[in-house]
């Protein structure tokens, strides 16, 4: 079978980390990818230019002479008028976190009347709002109920470009259609996993993250709107690593690594459903339209060949250790173009 290939794939959600961790794992994404979504909530959160400046210059370091574009984001806090001119050119946009919702999350917003100010100020400047959308409530729900929160912003604030991250609902799916300000990214583990792959018998730690997977008619529609190429969908991994240690503990911590293997697993996942034909627009067309800038040429061809996961990346085990996968990464694949 001839090699399958993707112009310029794109990472529109990704954890990095810092130091030892930030160089293991930044040139698997680089590998593959040509540019990513880098989230900054760090210790401490990426919230100034000093801080955006220095972890740019770490990222760089860390993924070396790839064709790779770290689109850089600031963990939302008030920000001045000045403060957000000063580093509009080098984000592509602000990521609000609620307080406490989930990893690093601390120093997130407790009151939307606060954020207000800052939102208006993005808004004419068009820097997009990325938003993990989660309330404080029953796990299952959270999502859920953080739908109201979604729809009073993009009537509050209709120029301003609002993504929903990681969605994992059917509910969520059907509100990308109801405004036109609104987008979403979806990851690979929740196009494939629901609650029962988590804790359906013994309990997967390295499956669990946050938000949750959820029921199957959640997965379904997820599936549905990503096989379909949705124009306001776009691929987010979401790809969290957490050393070995911090997933087989008693205070197991959230997050899912993919990002070894997660263009692999969506070529298959895409073959099987008839829909290789649209996974151009998923993972990269449709984020290029909808933040509006235009990725470094880059070809990343893949190969139909049975491979299995690698066990481990150093401390860290990546999604569908020692699993076979039907398509690889070509060595030879990633050209400019």
């Amino acid at each position: 079978m001839a090699p399958f290939q993707l112009q310029s794939p794109l990472d529109m959600h990704l954890h990095l980390r810092e130091g030892d961790l930030l160089n293991l794992v930044a040139p698997l994404s680089a590998r593959a990818f040509a540019g990513a979504v880098i989230m900054p909530n760090l210790v401490p959160p990426v919230d100034n230019a000093a801080r955006l400046d220095s972890y740019r210059a770490a990222v760089d370091t860390a993924i070396g002479d790839a064709v790779f574009e770290p689109y850089m984001t600031l963990f939302f806090r008030p920000y001045t008028a000045d403060e957000l001119e000063a580093m509009r050119s080098r984000i592509v946009g602000i990521k609000l976190y609620p307080a406490g919702v989930t990893t690093n999350s601390e120093a997130g917003v407790r009151a939307l009347q606060e954020a207000e100010p800052t939102l208006g100020l993005m808004q004419e400047l068009d820097i997009p709002l990325l938003v993990h959308g989660e309330s404080n409530g029953f796990v299952m729900d959270r999502e859920a109920e953080f739908m109201p929160v979604y729809e009073h912003l993009a009537r509050t604030f209709p120029r301003l470009r609002i993504v929903m991250e990681h969605i994992t609902t059917r509910q969520a799916v059907a509100f990308l259609d109801r405004y036109a300000n609104v987008f979403a990214t979806v990851t690979l583990h929740h196009l494939v996993l629901t609650l029962d792959d988590v804790a359906g018998g013994l309990l997967a730690p390295h499956l669990f993250c946050k938000p949750i997977a959820k029921r199957p008619e959640d997965r379904d529609a997820l599936l549905a709107a990503a096989l379909s190429a949705h124009p306001k969908l776009m691929f987010g991994s979401d790809s969290a690593p957490h050393p070995q240690h911090s997933k087989e503990c008693a205070g197991c911590a959230a997050g899912v690594f993919t990002a070894p293997v997660a263009l692999p697993m969506l070529v298959e996942l895409f073959e099987k459903h008839d829909a290789l034909d649209n996974l151009q627009a998923f993972v990269s067309d449709n984020a290029r339209r909808i933040y509006s800038f235009t990725p470094a040429p880059k070809a990343v061809s893949f190969v139909k060949e049975a491979t299995v996961v690698p066990q481990r990346y150093a401390t860290v085990l990546p999604f569908g250790a020692g699993k076979t996968v039907a398509w690889r990464l070509s060595e030879t694949g990633q050209t400019l173009v």
